[in-house]
């Protein structure tokens, strides 16, 4: 009798064959939808953005709104995370400052990764003397005061939100240049690069339909490494008084007026830095599973 068992379990319901190849990218997707501690990860990302983004409709106070009568009190009914020493909302101003200090970092970051991978990997596709001497002006640069940098872009500019971002993912993409040229180098000598050279291609169609692909696992992974350290850099240039401006807040800026006032009003820190923490370790985990999503060595 003839088996159909492999014929009947190729075919899936709407009658394609399951054994027929992937896209690279539905590999990807499976692969990450199988990651569940990353797919948890991401959702809470998500959930964490549309909840800042949207803190002007959910937040139980207005920004603005203070009760110096009322002053720092715990947590209670009508303020769930306590208020802290102006008679403020703490739970609401997490809300408006988690969607300053999720903007910075992923906006920066985007800015940093773009510059970072194009010179990256120009530099490394390109090697010899022109490499030696794009990697010379990264260390130039890694060389110059970045605060210094940022009170000049001030001076000049005046102080505005967008000028924030445009400092930090100006000094950001430094390192990322790096990681993708040294990842370039190494991919530049395999055989499916010499081939796609011999077939005539140009450097452009080389760069970004046979290289980017290979190091698209390391940028996103890094790039989610970036993002907390973009925020936390956010929260440096706001303590120096040229960033966030009160009464507008973010999560750095709260952490660190918490920390002026742990030992009386320990919930103005521990609060703050929950989200925060919280935030990164769910960005690291949705990294993790993003770079065994996309790890071309992957079957």
């Amino acid at each position: 009798m003839e088996d159909n068992s492999g014929q009947s379990d190729a075919v899936n319901g709407g009658g394609h064959f399951s054994g027929a190849p992937l896209s690279p990218w539905k590999r990807s997707r499976e692969r990450f939808l199988a990651n569940r501690p990353g797919v948890i990860a991401g959702i809470f990302v998500l959930l964490m953005l549309g909840a800042c983004l949207c803190a002007p409709w959910i937040a139980p106070f207005p920004f603005e709104a203070q009760d110096l009568a009322l002053g720092p009190a715990g947590p209670s009914r009508e303020h769930w995370l306590g208020t802290d020493t102006l008679g403020r909302d703490v739970f609401s101003r997490l809300l408006y400052g988690g969607s300053v200090s999720l903007q910075v970092g992923l906006i920066a970051t985007v800015v940093s990764c773009v510059i970072g991978v194009v010179y990256g990997m120009l530099s490394g596709y390109v090697g010899g003397v022109r490499d030696s001497v794009l990697m010379r002006i990264v260390d130039v640069l890694y060389a110059l005061p970045f605060t210094l940098f940022v009170i000049l872009l001030t001076v000049v500019f005046g102080q505005e939100m967008w000028l924030i971002y445009v400092a930090i993912g100006a000094i950001s993409w430094l390192t990322m240049a790096r990681i993708v040229r040294n990842q370039v180098r190494e991919l530049r000598t395999q055989g499916f690069v010499e081939a796609s050279i011999c077939m005539g291609q140009s450097t452009t169609k080389i760069m970004w339909r046979h290289l980017f692909p290979n190091i698209l696992g390391t940028v996103i992974v890094y790039a989610t490494l970036t993002v907390p350290g973009v925020m936390l850099l956010e929260a440096f240039i706001s303590f120096l008084g040229l960033g966030v401006k009160p009464p507008m807040t973010s999560w750095g800026l709260m952490i660190k007026e918490g920390a002026d006032a742990m030992a009386d009003y320990p919930w103005l820190l521990l609060f703050p830095g929950l989200f925060f923490a919280g935030t990164l370790f769910a960005l690291n985990l949705f990294g993790d599973a993003l770079r065994d999503a996309f790890d071309p060595k992957k079957a």
